[in-house]
């Protein structure tokens, strides 16, 4: 295939052609006519005397997940390519990854489809590539990655908005362009009529890109992108949102676990400790043993319950919401993307934490769920269990109004309360527009307090300049927390490494600590410290210590703000062992051939629903006198030929170490099912000798279990037991 001249062709050129398909698909009432309009849209495209061809990617860029650099007109010849425009801070962008896995589960590289991600950074902190790194891995992005650091692609083809998707055909032409967020109906659409129109040409190709993980490489870790941080101030318990691990853990201050919710697969289960899950969960906090999770990827709001160590939903329906107004009672009340929670009291006379503010990042909002009656400000009197929008218009801006509703945000995602006088406010970083602005809680007004700019519309206003109020400069600054007893407020600056300290009767701003170096050194005084991104932070010990969610680096680190050094906090077991590192799912076994004697155990059918959890409980025989071979690790493996989508983000195998304690092995049917019914089989391999281990021998057994997925709720399923005598 010819390479394209030097001559750019923007998006621009899809214009009219597409328009006008759109149009016509809002009068399409069948999917059939549906199909049709894309498919006469692509014969009219396909037959255009020039193509409008995509340019090649610049030499020298840095790839991700990728063997070696990817060329348009080398490697992507005969694949239908879909490029994702990026930049990692934006929620847009992470409301677009679920889409994306979604299509990547229904077709593969062999099917013809390859989705590769451009970052094009509007920070200059997300330029650099170890931040992009870090990135991937916590957003779990398996597909490549180019650092298109220059934007030099971006502008070739006058991309203006982020996320932008541009859908390639085979010969890297240009087929459509999506912008924005909420076209999944349609990137489904134009991607499956495109690899049917080219496929029916013969036009696709099944070869596979060399695609190699970046997560593979890691060492373990303690904690993975820790999130936010919180402190019970009755115990001096640490509340970690272990984001990267999709769990909670509850520590005390010397680092030794107490509790750990969840993990290390994303889910969203309410129910027992053991049981539940969540989903690259960020604001925690914490009032008489309840711990209150801004459940971000589920969009939910999660009540953790330490005496009877449950999990519940209290907001949320766990899908995205567009509803930038509320009202309705928590759990029936869609949210999105809740990215920090804090303790607030109502305007009633009994002084009591009956509110629960909520920085909802993906609305540009601060809303409330009310946990008992109560009032707001300029509200009237709201019923327990209500959750709703309090400030923020849902524009993404950097307006302050006396109105709060008239106010604007740009992705807040940090709270912390100063509800004593002359205060009175919520404190809020609202990472977009680099400030940190104010909410009134006796009239809700907003107001600008340090970073930014005049320009409401101006969400480029960031820098790292210490001064006072619109003189001093954030970049991108993700977590505040209030010194009450100095009345000071620090401040994450997550994308210049440092933390601030702002005195909000000045509005002076200053550096504390943090060098701006990513280098960790992880025991130093206050002007020595490096940190990477941090991402919340809080006061405890009586205002001596501030603990930081040192993200990138994977640390809380604890400031000393008496003596001005900085030490990591240890995260171990009550037994000193270091808990499980990032990926607790070891290096994927390689299934062994099943024997022909081996015996397949067909199981009764069992329904279930998404979201729900399947146990398999291992019940097996050895004959008389016989022992498990030491040395040699028996084990068991899940599979589920044709629905591979199942087994995404699930533990597929595992060793059976001790015949008298035979493991339960879990499988979570996913949120999003590609099909309504499924077999998933239990492959497990025993090595056993006998008595005096005169003999030893490999014996195996196949358990196939039907499953027939439904949208109805199901209550709790028995285990399913595995039996079998050798």
């Amino acid at each position: 295939m010819a390479a394209p001249g030097a001559q750019g062709r923007s998006l621009s050129g899809l214009l009219p052609a597409q328009t006008s398909l759109e149009y016509a698909l809002l009068d399409a009432v069948t999917q059939q006519e549906k199909d049709s309009l894309v498919y006469q849209y692509l014969q009219k495209v396909d037959g255009w005397e020039q193509d409008l061809s995509v340019p090649e990617f610049p030499e020298g860029l840095e790839w991700l997940n990728t063997e070696e650099p990817i060329s348009v007109y080398k490697d992507l010849c005969g694949k239908i390519v879909i490029l994702d425009f990026f930049t990692y801070c934006c929620i847009n962008c992470i409301h677009l990854l679920p889409n994306l896995r979604a299509l990547e589960h229904t077709y593969s590289d062999k099917d013809g489809l390859l989705i590769i991600s451009v970052h094009s950074a509007k920070f200059p902190n997300e330029k650099v590539l170890d931040n992009i790194k870090s990135a991937v891995l916590r957003y779990n992005i398996t597909h490549p990655v180019v650092n298109d650091a220059d934007a030099g692609l971006w502008q070739e083809l006058e991309v203006s908005c982020w996320p932008t998707l541009v859908i390639l055909g085979p010969r890297g032409n240009m087929l459509f362009s999506l912008i924005g967020e909420g076209h999944k109906d349609k990137l489904f659409l134009y991607t499956s009529i495109a690899l049917k129109y080219y496929n029916d040409r013969g036009q696709i190709r099944d070869d596979k890109i060399g695609i190699k993980l970046y997560k593979d490489s890691l060492p373990p870790s303690p904690l993975l992108f820790p999130g936010k941080v919180t402190v019970d101030q009755v115990t001096n318990r640490l509340v970690i949102a272990d984001t990267g691990h999709h769990r909670i853990l509850v520590v005390w201050k010397n680092g030794q676990i107490q509790y750990s919710i969840g993990g290390p697969n994303p889910g969203r289960k309410d129910g027992i400790f053991s049981e539940s899950t969540f989903n690259s969960p960020q604001g925690v906090a914490i009032m008489n043993n309840t711990i209150y999770v801004a459940d971000t990827e589920n969009h939910l709001i999660r009540k953790i319950d330490l005496e009877a160590e449950k999990v519940s939903t209290v907001a949320g329906i766990g899908i995205q919401g567009t509803d930038k107004e509320g009202g309705a009672k928590g759990e029936k009340q869609p949210i999105s993307s809740p990215w920090d929670v804090v303790f607030g009291t109502s305007g009633s006379e009994v002084q009591r934490n009956d509110i629960l503010w909520i920085a909802m990042a993906g609305t540009h909002q601060i809303w409330a769920l009310l946990l008992d009656s109560g009032k707001l400000p300029k509200k009237n009197e709201l019923t327990k269990g209500t959750c709703l929008s309090f400030a923020g218009s849902g524009n993404e801006e950097n307006r302050n109004n006396a109105y709060p509703h008239k106010a604007a945000f740009a992705q807040p995602s940090g709270l912390s309360l100063a509800s004593e006088d002359p205060w009175s406010c919520l404190f809020v970083a609202d990472s977009e527009s680099s400030t940190v602005r104010t909410i009134s809680l006796k009239d809700g007004a907003v107001k600008h307090l340090v970073g930014g700019e005049r320009d409401p519309m101006n969400l480029f206003a960031f820098g790292d300049i210490d001064g006072i109020g619109i003189n001093a400069k954030l970049q991108h600054p993700l977590g505040v927390t209030w010194d009450k007893k100095r009345n000071l407020l620090y401040v994450a600056d997550s994308y210049n490494h440092k933390i601030k300290v702002v005195d909000p009767k000045t509005k002076n701003c200053t550096t504390l600590a943090g060098t701006g170096d990513t280098h960790n050194v992880t025991s130093s005084s206050f002007t020595e410290s490096t940190f990477n991104e941090p991402g919340g932070l809080c006061i405890g010990e009586n205002g001596q210590l501030l603990y930081v969610a040192d993200t990138n680096n994977h640390q809380i680190k604890v400031m000393d703000l008496e003596t001005k050094m900085v030490s990591v906090l240890p995260i171990f077991r009550s037994e000193n062992v270091v808990v499980d590192g990032p990926f607790l799912v070891e290096k994927q076994k390689t299934l062994p051939k099943l024997p022909k004697s081996a015996p397949n155990i067909r199981l009764s059918p069992v329904t279930v629903c998404a979201g729900q959890t399947l146990q398999f409980k291992l019940r097996l025989d050895l004959p008389s006198g016989s022992k498990l071979t030491e040395g040699v690790p028996s084990c068991w493996f899940l599979t589920a030929e044709g629905n591979e989508w199942l087994l995404q983000g699930q533990i597929p195998s595992g060793d059976i170490e001790n015949i008298s304690n035979q493991p339960t092995i879990s499988l979570q049917i996913p949120n999003d099912c590609l099909a309504l019914e499924a077999i998933i089989s239990v492959s497990v391999f025993l090595y056993y000798c006998s008595a005096d281990s005169s003999a030893c021998m490999m014996k195996a057994v196949l358990f196939s279990q039907a499953l027939q997925i439904t949208d109805t709720q199901q209550g709790c399923i028995a285990p399913v037991e595995l039996r079998y005598v050798f």
